[in-house]
């Protein structure tokens, strides 16, 4: 009984039809859970019914209208089966800059809260006794450590760290392209999307702060600025926000833009 019950609990009558993002157009599934559907136990079937699907339609609705419309959004993300490969989009800006060897490997977590007024970015503001990053804003994330599968599994262990957001309110939608920081960490984006019940509890000796910004704000080019600073004797270029209240700047704000021009490039 048990196993029959498993064969035929699909959202879908007859067979997905698959769109660009490879995502059914009828039950909104994705291929991985299609092909696993029949060997899923109940309460994983189950979380994909009443947990994944109702997400993945809050997200659409919240994004209708932008730039990053939900089908776009897929798009330009690098598939979570394929994680992009390289030495980050931006190593050639800071070759001067680098520490000697091979860079760190780190994760962040890119997570979108699809509300009623459009879809939200979480951000956290670092403590300001951390010996780097202080004080800074940023996405939760970190060092990706030898127990962690990939950057996803660091993305998420870093992100139940810092703010307590359980793996299981997190769906993860792609990746975007690696960033090169100055200290020497090679920072792989995972861009996910975070149940709005979630409720942060912040770390307080790693994060100062969690707030919310909008996508669209962070996906308008006009509101994102080149400033100039001096840094080891030479001018160098960052990409800064103005949002109120907070300085969103340096690696922050060019995975932001690394997201908007990716979002642009996708027809």
């Amino acid at each position: 009984m048990e196993e029959t019950s498993r064969v035929v609990a699909s959202p879908c009558i007859g067979v997905c039809k698959l769109d660009l993002a490879r995502r059914c157009t009828g039950c909104g599934r994705t291929l991985d859970e299609i092909a696993r559907w029949s060997s899923m136990s109940d309460s994983e079937r189950d979380h994909v019914l009443h947990r994944l699907l109702p997400l993945r339609e809050q997200l659409q609705h919240s994004l209708r209208g932008s730039l990053a419309d939900h089908e776009r959004l897929l798009r330009a993300l690098h598939p979570l089966a394929e994680p992009p490969q390289g030495d980050g989009w931006n190593r050639s800006e800071l070759i001067d800059l680098l520490p000697p060897g091979p860079a760190v490997e780190a994760a962040v977590l890119a997570g979108i809260v699809p509300r009623a007024n459009g879809a939200q970015v979480i951000l956290t503001r670092r403590t300001e006794t951390l010996r780097q990053h202080g004080g800074q804003v940023g996405f939760p994330g970190g060092r990706t450590e030898p127990d962690d599968r990939d950057a996803l599994a660091a993305a998420l262990r870093e992100s139940q760290e810092e703010i307590a957001l359980a793996p299981s309110q997190v769906q993860a939608l792609g990746y975007l392209d690696p960033f090169v920081t100055i200290t020497g960490y090679r920072v792989t984006p995972v861009v996910a999307v975070i149940d709005p019940d979630f409720v942060p509890v912040a770390q307080p000796s790693e994060v100062a702060e969690v707030f919310e910004v909008p996508l669209d704000y962070l996906m308008a080019p006009d509101n994102l600025h080149q400033v100039e600073i001096n840094h080891r004797g030479r001018v160098r270029h960052v990409l800064e926000y103005g949002w109120p209240g907070q300085r969103i700047w340096g690696a922050t704000a060019a995975i932001l833009y690394n997201l908007r021009r990716r979002l642009e490039q996708v027809t």
